[in-house]
């Protein structure tokens, strides 16, 4: 095998970096639940100055594990917002580098309008423009007082020569 070919098969087979996301203000962790579990609240991928966000699905839970807002969509439904906020900034980004996010509700029926008007101004807020993919889905969720849950995604540059620099 000569020198670049060998290069490149290394390049291939090494591992990519990852680690997992947190924040302490707004969430606990979910292995400290009374029926622990098995996952991480997010999951932060550097590729090469590219970074991608994986937001596992994320309720009105208070930085003690406990549901917030039992029984009041809206109010869910910001908490819900405000702990991916969290959760980003944590990171150091925004909802500007959110590109898609799944959102469950329990009753998609009863609670879809309400759950539009909260997103849309909120989104509205946030100044988004344009609005990242979505998909609303209805589903149990893990607990039975939540009425809502959304996972997502965000990708943004960390490289110097994206973020403006110029050495």
């Amino acid at each position: 095998m000569n020198a670049i070919a060998e290069i490149l098969e290394t390049i291939a087979h090494a591992p990519i970096k990852k680690r997992a996301m947190t924040n302490h203000g707004v969430l606990n962790e979910a292995y400290c639940y009374a029926k622990p579990s098995s996952f991480s609240r997010g999951m932060r991928i550097d590729l090469n100055g590219l970074t991608i966000l994986l937001i596992s699905g994320t309720a009105s839970i208070d930085e003690n594990g406990v549901s917030v807002h039992i029984g009041d969509f809206r109010a869910q439904m910001r908490r819900t917002l405000a702990n991916i906020t969290g959760l980003l900034e944590s990171e150091g980004c925004t909802w500007h580098d959110i590109v898609r996010t799944s959102c469950y509700l329990r009753d998609i029926d009863r609670d879809y309008d309400a759950f539009n008007e909260e997103r849309t101004a909120f989104f509205k807020e946030q100044g988004l423009d344009p609005l990242p993919a979505s998909t609303g889905i209805q589903a149990k969720l893990c607990r039975p007082e939540l009425l809502v849950e959304i996972e997502a995604i965000a990708m943004f540059r960390t490289d110097k020569e994206a973020a403006g620099s110029k050495e």
